[in-house]
């Protein structure tokens, strides 16, 4: 049976008795939820951007998260150590953007109990994912969740040719107001329409975040059913285990400056773009 990646809202239930529990919700941790109140406006990135691991990126555009070692490399870009109990090293963008298209090279992490993901997050926690477990090496899992709800009935299983923890791959979202697409190495495996999210209420509609970094689910502690999705307990002898992202291109379909919700119903018609008077002059496509 496969079992769902608990959304933020589930992880507390299931791993409230566990160490694991600050990695998982840092993850898709918000600062200011405004569904329940005003919260500052996102920073947007109005344009289009390539990000490339070789080197430490900018603080000013990617926030460095969570316990573990993140290493930089020519070879092997970004790569996300979890070598012992609590880590889940994690990068996410200080940028937002409201509607657009992230490309993201990833060499997987391996063992069991280890999950590489690449999540799109907003502050409301609705939620875009690419999940793949360590003891997958030619599958992967996609996922979606809207206001932090859980729902165990969305997330999808799709085959890769060739081996996920030793080449790399290109993993793709296409999110538009009309459609959520995923792409393996440029074929569509997935798409998401709207009105089959549970007429349009299910779908992630406000402005994004890109979080990416592995995480241990299979942790002593766990609950029974995340350990068994996630293919068993983690036994840190056989690591470190490591997860690697050689570049990230993000394109933001919105020129703002930045969003601004308009009201708690965390609808995409509420959000207001902030325009520039002058093209923004940050987050030129380098590091």
């Amino acid at each position: 049976m496969l079992f769902p990646r608990p959304s933020i809202a589930s992880a507390v239930a299931l791993l409230a008795s566990s160490a694991l529990v600050q990695p998982v919700l840092a993850q898709v941790y918000t600062d200011c939820d405004p569904l329940l109140k005003k919260c500052p406006p996102n920073a947007a990135l109005a344009s289009d951007a390539t990000f490339h691991f070789n080197s430490t990126p900018k603080a000013s555009v990617w926030e460095s998260r969570n316990q573990g070692e993140v290493k930089y490399s020519d070879e092997n870009g970004a790569s996300f150590i979890v070598a012992r109990k609590g880590d889940a090293p994690t990068l996410r963008s200080r940028f937002y953007f409201f509607w657009g298209r992230v490309e993201i090279m990833m060499k997987t992490a391996h063992g069991k109990g280890m999950i590489s993901s690449i999540m799109l997050v907003s502050d409301c926690r609705d939620e875009i994912d690419w999940e793949i477990r360590g003891i997958d090496k030619h599958d992967v899992l996609t996922n979606y969740f809207s206001k932090g709800v859980e729902d165990f009935t969305r997330g999808e299983s799709h085959p890769v040719p060739g081996n996920l923890q030793t080449e790399w791959h290109n993993y793709t979202i296409e999110w538009t107001k009309d459609a959520l697409d995923f792409y393996i190495n440029s074929q569509k495996v997935r798409t998401l329409l709207p009105k089959d999210a549970n007429n349009t209420q299910a779908y992630p509609q406000t402005p994004m975040q890109v979080s990416i970094g592995p995480w241990a689910a299979g942790h002593a502690g766990a609950a029974e059913g995340t350990k068994e999705w996630a293919g068993g307990e983690i036994d840190f002898n056989e690591g470190p285990f490591a997860m690697h992202i050689k570049s990230v291109q993000v394109t933001d379909y919105s020129k703002a400056r930045e969003y601004v919700y308009g009201d708690k119903t965390g609808s995409w018609e509420s959000i207001k773009m902030v325009e520039y008077v002058v093209p923004p002059h940050y987050l030129r496509p380098s590091n």
